[in-house]
Parts: C-alpha cells; sequence; structure tokens
C-alpha cells in the first residue's frame, strides 16, 4: 500500500469528525526534506487556524501508527482556489462551475478550453464551452482546475 493511502486511512476519521473533508495527500520531497501534506477543505473554506487544528489532531495519530520511516515535516493546508481536479471528488465540487482543461494533444485544433463542469464519469469530463457542449476523455486531459475568475 501507498504511503499516501495508508495516511489517509489513517486520518481520515479524525480529519472528518473536526467536521472537514480530506481531499488528498501528498507525500514528496521539497528543498530536500520529506513533506507529508494533508489537503482539507469544508464548506465556507478554511482557515490557517483550521489547519493547525487538524494537525494537532492527526499529529499523534500519525506518531503511534508511524506509517513513515523516513523524517517528515507534516503540513495542513486548503486546497487552494486553483489547486487541479484529480479525483471525482475534486469534479464533484467543481460540477456547475467555471474550469480550465488543458490537453496533451490537440482536439479540434486546441488544446485550451475554457467553460462550464456540467458533467463526469471515470472515463469523461462534459464542459459547456462558449462554443457549446465539449466531451473530453479524462486520459487525455494533461490539467484540469477550477478558472480563475477575476
Amino acid at each position: 500500500m501507498k504511503t499516501t493511502q495508508r495516511v489517509e486511512e489513517l486520518t481520515r476519521a479524525v480529519v472528518e469528525s473536526l467536521g472537514f473533508e480530506l481531499c488528498d495527500v501528498e507525500f514528496k520531497k521539497e528543498y530536500g526534506n520529506w513533506v507529508l501534506t494533508l489537503y482539507i477543505d469544508r464548506p465556507g473554506g478554511v482557515s490557517i487556524d483550521d489547519c493547525e487544528c487538524v494537525s494537532k489532531a492527526v499529529d499523534p495519530v500519525l506518531d503511534e501508527a508511524d506509517p513513515i520511516e523516513a523524517p517528515y515535516y507534516l503540513s495542513v493546508s486548503s486546497l487552494g482556489i486553483d489547486r487541479p481536479l484529480k479525483k471525482d471528488a475534486d469534479f464533484q465540487r467543481s460540477v456547475g462551475k467555471r474550469i480550465e482543461i488543458r490537453l496533451y494533444a490537440p482536439k479540434d485544433g486546441r488544446k485550451e478550453y475554457r467553460g462550464e463542469l456540467t458533467a463526469f464519469t471515470d472515463a469523461e469530463i462534459t464542459v459547456q464551452t462558449e462554443e457549446g457542449t465539449v466531451v473530453f476523455e479524462r486520459k487525455d486531459i494533461a490539467l484540469a482546475r477550477p478558472e480563475l475568475v477575476f
């Protein structure tokens, strides 16, 4: 089992008991140090105090289970406004909202699309663009993320 999957199993119930959704777990090397990042969300958003609260709650759980052999830093963060959409839960949160899609290869002569996410399945993403409805194969999407509109 991957480290991130194990950490997700260990921490999900704690995070949810505090009223947050555990959206993603990353474990990667940053500037020579291992960093374990839990991404959380809830309606109305997440504050720095919320991140601190979750960090204090999951830290003893991770210390007890000791799922990571290497020394690491624990980080708890909000999703951020432009975080890539990866999992079904990410797409579900974005249905009815504007997103941008970047493709590995051009579709109809374009690699970038913007529009409202109207539906998704395991295999496809449907977006209503100014030109009409476009269906993308998920495997063809290099990046999907919320569109930042100012």
